[in-house]
């Protein structure tokens, strides 16, 4: 049975996508620590770190860096954050965000009522600042699929 980041990926399930390749996609999480949180995930299932063949790791670590970097540019912010947990989903994700300080980087502080209308403005920004750091041929000309 595929994942729910899976059926985000093939396209049953809506997502806010920054980021597409061959081997991951960046999506925009619905319940942000901060603005502009986001979700690298790998095409395939893999169901946790430890599972992840080390090429493929690196890659997504190499993704999470440049999403990050756009993250500090599009907020302002002094730290890109790397959390990799992976309990409520069984699919490797690395969650990617811009931090100011070591209070904003739990859980506990993600919000699940941010309105549509601001999640979809989070992710134009990040698409934009991915953009504008020479990264558009990675950014899918539509944030609702992950093709490029």
């Amino acid at each position: 049975m595929p994942t729910l980041f899976t059926r985000i990926i093939d396209g049953e399930l809506p997502g806010r996508f920054v980021w597409a390749d061959d081997l991951a996609v960046v999506v925009l999480t619905i319940a942000p620590i901060t603005d502009g949180h986001a979700l690298v995930i790998p095409r395939a299932e893999v169901e946790q770190l430890t599972d992840a063949p080390d090429d493929l790791l690196a890659h997504l670590a190499t993704v999470a860096k440049t999403v990050g970097r756009a993250q500090q540019a599009a907020w302002g912010a002094p730290r890109a954050a790397l959390l990799v947990a992976g309990f409520e989903i069984p699919h490797l994700h690395l969650h990617v965000l811009p931090a100011w300080d070591e209070s904003s980087l739990s859980f506990s502080r993600a919000r699940t009522d941010v309105p549509a209308a601001e999640l979809d403005a989070a992710a134009t920004r990040l698409r934009d600042a991915l953009v504008d750091a020479g990264h558009g041929a990675h950014v899918p000309p539509d944030a609702s699929s992950p093709r490029l």
